[in-house]
């Protein structure tokens, strides 16, 4: 399924149709499709870990995630098999409107607090730099542009981060029914990412 954006569309009624198309997901396709997307991720960071060793690089060790809202795809056992694993996990947290994200270290049971637009979030203390940032993705073309929920702080921070020369990897996180036609034209501000992951698989391939 693919939800369609022609140039008439604006990104009110685009967001509209990609969180019904969301909600319309019965919690059989949410549960099967949270563990395929889950298996993939863990997969992937595996061999990139590997691949990175054998060519005596450092590979992704801070993981920046997300704590998921209503009808977001669930990737909290995953995140803890990574801190489990001594992979630092990082959740985002909003320090004000218009500024980037920052990222804080989270593991099983770390206290939390309610943050902007109701998200939990790790307290105030230690921040980390990511190296693979895990972007909840509402809808998606073909090429890895995101739509997201209209704030602009994953573009905001995914630039603030290039600017200050970081390297990093970002994965968008979404459901199948979040893929745009092809007629989807971004936004200027709009950052692209390295690559969407769905239920179905990659988008448009795997970093």
């Amino acid at each position: 399924m693919t939800t369609k954006n022609t140039l008439k569309d604006n990104a009110v009624p685009l967001r509209k149709r990609l969180r019904e198309a969301r909600a319309s997901l019965n919690e059989a396709q949410r549960q099967r499709g949270g563990l395929l997307m889950r298996g993939r991720l863990f997969t992937w960071v595996a061999l990139a870990r590997e691949a990175a060793r054998n060519a005596g690089r450092p590979g992704p060790s801070v993981i920046a995630a997300y704590w998921p809202l209503q009808d977001e795809p669930d990737l909290r056992p995953l995140l803890a098999q990574w801190a489990e694993a001594g992979i630092t996990v990082a959740l985002p947290a909003v320090r004000g409107a218009g500024q980037p994200l920052e990222f804080r270290p989270w593991v099983p049971d770390a206290p939390m607090q309610e943050g902007a637009y109701g998200i939990q979030e790790p307290l105030p203390g230690a921040t980390v730099i990511p190296d693979l940032i895990l972007v909840p993705t509402l809808g998606y073309s073909g090429q890895a542009d995101r739509v997201g929920y209209g704030g602009g702080y994953y573009d905001r921070t995914l630039s603030a981060l290039k600017t200050a020369g970081h390297a990093f990897t970002t994965i968008g996180i979404a459901w199948t029914v979040g893929r745009l036609e092809d007629t989807h034209i971004p936004e200027a501000h709009d950052v692209r990412l390295d690559a969407v992951l769905t239920p179905d698989g990659w988008v448009p391939k795997a970093p």
